[in-house]
């Protein structure tokens, strides 16, 4: 049985995106999800499972439609899906009572519920949220029954007010599979064995992560878990599928960079990166205190969302010694001037100065 897992897809966002994609950015969350839903019909792939957060907030009704239009593409891939935190079963949610496509199953119950494919061999079990928040760890009360071969669990949590996880609980619960979703960021929690045939039973749990990235902080590669189950074995793996990716770009400055060099390097360090990514600059260590960044002037491509100035001035210290040599700053100076820049004696000789000098 093959299947793609999905997660977090998170529909409807508006991504932190910089000023060239601010824009286009929520059609590109909707074009990933179809991406991975022609990949699907192009390979003919048994089940699609999305582990909760398909849309970011309450769907609008259109918006259901177009998801199952999309769905309806699919002429073998059954799709089962449950709802999460930002898309929680309100009372009036569209979600209750929409009329989806045969091939569609969703799991619209905040209690346990399983969904069969008798033809397969295979059954699909989870529970959607109907609140924001649960605090109770349920998936440690649900155990795989042994009724089908191949039994999957859907999961949706992680953290303290998010169904916390228990990974040990994870690793016996009986199931084929744990597709879980809610951490952005795809990770391995429990991993398949690589010789199911001498070890002990255990059940694999993977975080499919975002599919797209929606903040700048989800940063790392995204994309989906690519899944085959036979008698005796799982293989999984990671495929990267987000068009763009968030990065943290560090760029270090000393007392001789001007407004020039640093926008050169800015530049130069996202030409190799790539320029459809998205940044958060970081600029650290010593400037020339004469030199005021101008940082809006930096963003050549549009595609920086925040710049972080955690530079600290580097004062020509020897004349600062001379034009106060028996004061309290000229003592200070006194105790670490040669210190060798970047050391921890220098940081100090930097803050104490500028502490002393705007007292």
């Amino acid at each position: 049985m093959r299947f793609i897992h999905i997660a977090d897809t998170h529909l409807g966002a508006v991504p932190e995106a910089g000023a060239a994609y601010s824009e286009g950015r929520p059609g590109e969350i909707w074009d990933a999800f179809e991406r991975v839903i022609d990949l699907c019909e192009s390979e003919q792939m048994d089940l699609l499972l999305i582990a909760g957060d398909m849309f970011h907030r309450q769907p609008l009704l259109r918006e259901l439609k177009e998801v199952n239009y999309l769905f309806s593409k699919l002429t073998h891939t059954k799709v089962v899906f449950i709802v999460g935190n930002h898309d929680y079963l309100k009372h009036d949610s569209y979600y209750r009572g929409f009329k989806w496509n045969e091939n569609v199953f969703p799991i619209l119950s905040s209690e346990t519920t399983c969904v069969p494919f008798e033809e397969m061999g295979v059954a699909v079990y989870g529970f959607s949220y109907d609140t924001r928040e649960i605090r109770k760890p349920r998936y440690d009360l649900i155990s795989a029954p042994g009724d089908y071969p191949i039994e999957i669990l859907l999961a949706h949590g992680g953290d303290e007010k998010h169904v916390p996880l228990n990974k040990n609980q994870l690793a016996v619960n009986g199931f084929s599979y744990t597709a879980l979703g809610h951490i952005h960021k795809p990770q391995i929690v429990v991993a398949p064995p690589e010789h199911p045939e001498l070890e002990e039973p255990v059940s694999p749990a993977v975080y499919a992560g975002a599919l797209e990235p929606l903040d700048v902080n989800d940063t790392g590669e995204h994309g989906f878990i690519r899944g085959e189950i036979t008698k005796n074995r799982i293989a999984l793996s990671f495929e990267p599928a987000a068009l763009r990716e968030y990065i943290h770009l560090e760029i270090p400055v000393h007392s001789s960079t001007t407004n020039g060099a640093l926008k050169n390097r800015v530049r130069s360090e996202i030409e190799e990166r790539g320029i459809q990514n998205i940044y958060k600059v970081i600029l650290n260590g010593y400037r020339d205190p004469d030199i005021v960044f101008e940082l809006g002037q930096m963003d050549q491509y549009g595609n920086i969302t925040a710049f972080v100035d955690e530079t600290k001035p580097s004062y020509d210290f020897e004349k600062l010694l001379e034009e106060n040599p028996d004061n309290l700053l000229g003592r200070f100076i006194r105790q670490y001037i040669g210190s060798e820049e970047g050391s921890v004696e220098y940081q100090a000789l930097c803050e104490g100065v500028q502490a002393l000098i705007c007292r």
